[in-house]
């Protein structure tokens, strides 16, 4: 997200993760199912009544992990803890993976439909070819904080759901929908026939001012590190906007970009100081 108030320099490319299960994306697993770890990304997992899954691997018998699904309201375990040593899982994850002595086998979660996903109250964030799945993690956990609807993806160019994103997002991916869509031009399209004024965030355009919103419902729209939005997305958004950096800084990394985005957006709905 680069600062609309300063010059552009030519973008240095980024290394993409790309999708599936290597090291980067997160140990290997069944086609259709992912291994999860760490204990916000499993307890939240539990807690999900729409998540389906096959094994529950701990170290301990009363993990934090399920202590904290009980307290968030989960539905019992559908499948008995298995205990483990921690060497296990080291060797099952890899020995890069922070999995806090918890993982689970689970199935890859049901994609809603962008209609079904609007059904949410909230601004909608739209990712133009955002790859890293830790971008794409820290944008779901952001998207949760700030009350979005959903996230919205182009399906060929989009991280999988893996154990990096879903550690990323620290539990945001069991509750902020996650809409894959072939066409991202035709899915903005989409949004605005729904009622949702979109603003491409980047360079170039004006700063983006959430009191001048009042009364829309808006889809911010990111493009990906480097490239930032593409030209046909950013001509299909209603409007550009850029966030407002007086530093010395050029741009932010895509999801803090998304993060004061959405702050901006939803800060005019803030109690009055007492």
């Amino acid at each position: 997200m680069q600062n609309p108030r300063k010059a552009a320099r030519p973008a240095r490319r980024s290394r993409s993760s790309g999708h599936g299960g290597g090291r980067e994306g997160g140990p290997s697993a069944p086609v259709g199912k992912c291994w999860l770890f760490g204990t916000h990304a499993v307890a939240a997992a539990l807690a999900n009544p729409r998540r389906v899954y096959e094994r529950l691997l701990v170290t301990e018998a009363e993990h934090p992990a399920l202590e904290e699904a009980a307290r968030s309201g989960g539905r019992g375990l559908r499948v008995a803890p298995e205990l483990v040593q921690r060497a296990r899982l080291d060797d099952l994850l890899g020995p890069e993976a922070v999995h806090q002595g918890v993982a689970m086998l689970a199935h890859i979660l049901p994609s809603l439909s962008l209609e079904e996903a609007l059904e949410r109250p909230g601004p909608v964030l739209v990712l133009d070819q955002v790859t890293d799945p830790r971008n794409v993690g820290a944008i779901l956990r952001s998207a949760a904080a700030f009350g979005a609807a959903c996230i919205v993806v182009q399906d060929r160019n989009a991280p999988e759901e893996t154990a990096v994103l879903a550690k990323a997002a620290s539990g945001a991916l069991e509750t902020v929908p996650f809409v894959r869509e072939v066409n991202l031009s035709r899915a903005i399209e989409m949004l605005q026939k729904a009622g949702c004024w979109t603003v491409g965030l980047d360079a170039g355009g004006s700063i983006l001012n959430g009191a001048g919103f009042d009364g829309r419902r808006v889809a911010l729209v990111l493009g990906a590190e480097g490239r930032g939005l593409r030209r046909l997305t950013r001509e299909s958004c209603d409007e550009i906007a850029g966030l407002y950096m007086p530093g010395d800084m050029e741009s932010l990394n895509v999801s803090v970009a998304a993060a004061v985005g959405l702050y901006e957006l939803v800060r005019r709905g803030m109690p009055a100081a007492k």
